[in-house]
């Protein structure tokens, strides 16, 4: 079940993430690719959208979703290309499937199903880009919601085979653990992206992480050691200055508004990577849900352990969440009292710039078709994924589409 074949697109108003500028524009695409972007004039061509009164931003780039639409993709790796197929409605067009700490054979069986590719009973979605493995190799004290049997020391054995290549795009170390700082340097020379996090670092332990090759933060502040004026910590080493790109959760659960905003400021637009750690609960009304082997419950739009050291449910520890990426940029808009302009960056241009791919997460001549467009109250009605319509809640199907 594939999209459907899209001409073009007329009309829309786009938002430029590298310039802040908007402008109408007139969109033809070439098969998978954009043929050309110009200043919206005449007619709207046959086969082309009548963006007319909508808003056009490049596709969205999620590098942590651990699941959708009831599936959980550490618990259920053949679920991956589901999870792939929920996302267009949300503005995501290319993403990196994240699995929590687990065993090695679900690790082997998630890239098995990556490298298989998407099963034709499966409808077309977002473009995978490589996994996230969010541990083994994580600090016992900043385990947060993942399970502590299952947690590794760094070990070469571990990582054998681990490439972008093979399908190994990111992956979460606490740089503080014994022969950390090797594997940090192994992973980096090999191309992956190490991100440090889930960790109980000092501030010594984390920069020393950081000069052995890692390059991003995990959801900062959350699963890490706390921020203190006199022991600043990761946090600390993140806000104090440098080039690490922090990803943050914002969801007004994870991190305080206020500290969002503060976040903002001392990272600016180029180093805050906007991110869901989106759950099985992505989608999902209240009730029990999966984050690999743990059971975890939705309430009130939060998702946590099932079982805690509290006797509240609502008090007991966050695991992952049930927010979208378009409404992260949507709420990082509106506490930092910032347009959509302004924020647009944080999921399009810093995560495809973080991982290598600058080809996404922009809208240019010869660049990948990943289009989305928003209606007034920025939510997106349509998304255009490799030059197809994959979601589709504004326009009537027409006579001159053809399904590809």
């Amino acid at each position: 079940m594939n999209g459907v074949a899209v001409a073009g697109l007329s009309g829309a108003t786009l938002l430029d993430p590298e310039t802040g500028t908007s402008a109408s524009v007139d969109v033809v695409l070439a098969g998978d690719r954009v043929a050309s972007v110009a200043p919206s004039s005449g007619p709207v061509p046959p086969g082309h959208l009548d963006a007319t009164g909508l808003t056009l931003v490049p596709g969205l780039i999620d590098l942590q979703v651990n699941g959708a639409a009831g599936v959980d993709i550490t618990a259920d790796p053949d679920g991956l290309w589901r999870v792939a197929a929920a996302l267009p409605r949300y503005g995501v067009t290319s993403f990196v499937p994240t699995l929590v700490t687990t065993d090695e054979r679900t690790r082997t069986r998630a890239l098995e199903v990556l490298a298989a590719g998407r099963p034709e009973i499966v409808p077309a979605g977002a473009r995978p880009l490589g996994l996230h493995f969010e541990g083994p190799m994580l600090a016992p004290k900043g385990k947060g919601a993942h399970e502590e049997r299952l947690l590794r020391e760094p070990d070469p054995d571990l990582i054998r085979g681990w490439t972008p290549e093979a399908g190994v795009l990111i992956t979460t170390i606490a740089p503080e653990l014994p022969g950390a700082l090797e594997i940090i340097r192994e992973l980096a020379d090999r191309g992956v992206l190490v991100s440090l996090g889930h960790t109980a670092a000092t501030l010594e332990e984390f920069e020393a992480g950081v000069q052995a090759g890692g390059r991003a933060v995990t959801h900062l502040y959350n699963a890490m050691t706390p921020l203190h004026h006199q022991h600043p910590g990761p946090a600390g080493a993140v806000l104090g200055g440098g080039d690490l790109v922090a990803g943050v959760i914002v969801d007004g659960l994870h991190v305080h508004p206020k500290m969002v905003a503060a976040t903002w400021k001392a990272l600016g637009p180029k180093r805050f990577l906007a991110v869901s750690d989106t759950t099985a609960a992505l989608g999902q009304p209240d009730g029990e849900a999966r984050l690999g082997t743990q059971r975890v419950i939705i309430r009130n739009g939060a998702v946590r352990l099932a079982l805690g050291d509290s006797d509240e449910p609502d008090q007991r520890l966050l695991a992952g969440s049930a927010v979208s990426l378009d409404r992260c940029l949507r709420l990082l808009a509106a506490y930092t009292g910032s347009g959509l302009a302004e924020v647009l960056p944080a999921g399009t241009t810093v995560p495809a710039d973080l991982i290598g791919r600058g080809d996404l997460g922009r809208i240019r001549p010869g660049g990948p078709a990943d289009l989305v467009l928003l209606n007034d109250d920025q939510f997106p009605v349509a998304t255009v994924v490799g030059g197809e319509l994959v979601y589709d809640w504004y326009f009537a199907p027409a006579p001159e589409w053809t399904t590809v």
